[in-house]
């Protein structure tokens, strides 16, 4: 996997994947100012969110699941001192889906979370990182 980020101006990056899909990222030039985009933190908590999502949704296909959407919200806290690493994690899964089993969403979450997602696998190195979750019926 390779990746490159390169300088614009202030705190202004573009990042660009391996497979060539780029985005701005940076900080506020000053507080009180507008970032130009996320800060890289901030795409290592969206990117561990990513990660488990594509699991779940990913394991509930293959479990012939009906599922139609799957949203994770993520709320994390940093060290106070350098490096700021996240040292908690807290991730908010809603499923949709038609006839889900609940049993089966807990399952897929679980897994990934403790076994497929590298992301959060990383993230358990230094942070206590819990999860819950919601189904929604939706309508057929």
């Amino acid at each position: 996997m390779k990746a490159r980020i390169k300088w614009v101006e202030d705190r202004t990056f573009i990042g660009e994947s391996g497979s060539g899909h780029e985005l701005v990222l940076g900080a506020a030039s000053q507080p009180g100012d507008a970032t130009p985009g996320p800060s890289p933190m901030e795409l290592v908590l969206i990117g561990t969110g990513g990660c488990s999502a594509y699991d779940v949704v990913h394991i509930l296909e293959k479990g012939r699941e009906a599922v139609e959407d799957c949203v994770v919200e993520l709320d994390a806290d940093r060290a106070e001192t350098d490096p700021k690493v996240f040292t908690r994690i807290h991730m908010h899964f809603i499923v949709k889906g038609r006839g889900l089993s609940e049993a089966k969403v807990k399952r897929a979450i679980d897994l990934s979370i403790e076994k497929y997602c590298s992301a959060s696998a990383m993230m358990a190195k230094t942070a206590t990182v819990t999860h819950d979750f919601e189904v929604v019926e939706t309508a057929g």
